[in-house]
C-alpha cells in the first residue's frame, strides 16, 4: 500500500508509506462514500489510528440521521483493517469508544498476534474497486459467489439477503421507483444533489461527470439508479438503464443504531472488495432505504426483524474512471512523535500513477 498525495495536475501520486498505520490511512481514504463526500478525518499516532466523522460533510436532506455518513466511515474502517492485515499486523479495533466524543468512530491499534488472512487477501482490490453505474450485461452472480458475499457480511455482523424471488425483485423495483419519485419531487433534495455533482475541477470530492450516465429521457428504468446528471453533462452512455435481470442483494442489521450502521459500512466494503477480486462490479441502489415509507415496506416484506441498510446491484460492465480524492493533508493529521524519538525521513520522489484499466477504486 502506498501513500497518496496530489500532483500539480490534480492526479494522485504515490509515496511509500512510512509505517503500517500510514498504509492504513492511505487505504481508508480510498473507501466509497455517499455522493463521494468523504466525511472522515484521520489522526495518526505512533501506536494507533483514530477515525473520526467530519459532519460538515453530511448530506442534511438525504441523510438527516447520519446513517449513510456512518456507513461511509465503516467502509473506511474496513479498508484500514485490510491494509493492516496485508502489512502483517494483527489489530485491535475499538468502535465508538468514547461516548463523550461522538465524532470519534474507531481507534485501531496494531497488536501482537496473527493478522487476519482473509482480510489481507483483499488488499489488491482496495485500489481497483469502483462504483459502476453503467448498464450491466446479462448473467446473474453464481450461487458460490453469493455464498462468499453472505459470509463476508456475516463476518461484520451484517446480514446479506440475495433478492432472488421474482415477486421480491418486482417489489424492490416498485419501491425504488416510488422512493425515486418522492426524492426528486423535493427541491431541497435536488439542490443538495446539484451541490455534489457540479464541483469545480480539483475539489477532490463529489460525483464527477465521468462517473454518471448522460440522461436523455428516452430510457425507462425498472430499477432506477440515482440521476446524478444534474447538469446534463454525464459522460457515460445514455443506455445505462437498470433492469430486473441483474443480481440484487440487500444488507440488513439486527439493530438500527450508529454501531449497526458502522458495521454495515464495514460489511458493504468487504462485499465490494470480494466482488472486485472476482471480476464483478457493483453500485448502490439505496433510494428505497432513504425514504422512510418505502424502507418500512421493504423491511416488512424482505428482512422481517432485521433493519434494511443498503441495496447493491451486481453485474458485469466495462470499467469506469476513479472518482477524485481530497488532498491528503486535509484529511490525515500526523501527531508528533514522542520526545526523544527522531522523525523519520519520508522524502521520496513522487511517481505519476498509470490506471490499470481493470475497473477499480471508488463509490457513492
Amino acid at each position: 500500500m502506498t501513500r497518496r498525495t496530489t500532483s500539480s495536475e490534480g492526479l494522485p501520486t504515490r509515496i511509500p508509506p512510512a509505517s503500517p498505520l500510514e498504509a492504513a490511512a492511505d487505504a481508508a481514504v480510498l473507501a466509497p462514500s455517499v455522493h463521494n463526500t468523504q466525511p472522515w478525518r484521520i489522526r495518526l499516532h505512533p501506536d494507533r489510528l483514530e477515525l473520526s466523522a467530519d459532519r460538515t460533510r453530511r448530506l442534511t436532506v438525504l441523510d438527516p440521521a447520519g446513517r449513510a455518513l456512518t456507513q461511509s466511515l465503516g467502509a473506511a474502517l474496513l479498508n484500514a483493517r485490510v491494509a493492516l492485515a496485508a502489512a502483517g499486523s494483527a489489530v485491535r479495533v475499538d468502535r465508538l469508544p468514547d461516548p463523550a466524543d461522538p465524532e470519534l468512530v474507531a481507534v485501531l491499534r496494531p497488536v501482537d498476534g496473527l493478522p487476519d488472512a482473509a482480510l489481507a487477501t483483499l488488499a489488491p482490490a482496495v485500489r481497483r474497486r469502483r462504483t459502476n453505474r453503467r448498464r450491466y450485461g446479462p448473467g446473474r452472480v453464481p450461487d458460490e459467489v453469493l455464498r462468499v458475499l453472505v459470509a463476508a457480511a456475516a463476518a461484520e455482523d451484517t446480514v446479506l439477503v440475495p433478492v432472488i424471488r421474482d415477486d421480491h425483485v418486482h417489489l424492490l423495483a416498485r419501491l425504488t421507483q416510488q422512493a425515486d419519485r418522492i426524492q426528486n419531487a423535493d427541491p431541497a433534495y435536488r439542490a443538495e444533489l446539484r451541490r455534489w455533482t457540479n464541483r469545480e475541477p480539483g475539489t477532490g470530492d463529489g460525483v464527477p461527470t465521468s462517473a454518471v450516465p448522460h440522461v436523455d429521457g428516452r430510457h425507462h428504468d425498472q430499477l432506477p439508479v440515482r440521476d446524478f446528471d444534474t447538469a446534463g453533462a454525464g459522460q457515460l452512455p445514455a443506455d445505462t438503464t437498470s433492469d430486473t435481470t441483474q443480481t440484487l442483494v440487500l444488507l440488513a442489521t439486527h439493530t438500527d443504531d450508529p454501531l449497526a450502521w458502522l458495521r454495515c459500512g464495514e460489511a458493504l466494503e468487504r462485499v465490494l472488495l470480494e466482488l472486485t477480486t472476482r471480476g464483478w462490479v457493483a453500485g448502490p441502489l439505496t433510494q428505497a432505504i432513504e425514504v422512510p415509507v418505502t424502507r418500512t415496506q421493504l423491511r416488512s416484506a424482505l428482512t422481517w426483524d432485521a433493519h434494511p441498510q443498503s441495496v447493491l446491484r451486481i453485474g458485469h460492465a466495462p470499467a469506469t474512471s476513479p472518482t477524485p480524492r481530497r488532498p491528503r493533508g486535509t484529511v490525515v493529521e500526523n501527531s508528533p512523535a514522542p520526545a526523544g524519538r527522531p522523525a523519520r525521513d519520508r522524502t521520496v520522489a513522487a511517481a505519476r500513477p498509470v490506471p490499470d484499466g481493470r475497473g477499480g477504486t471508488t463509490w457513492v
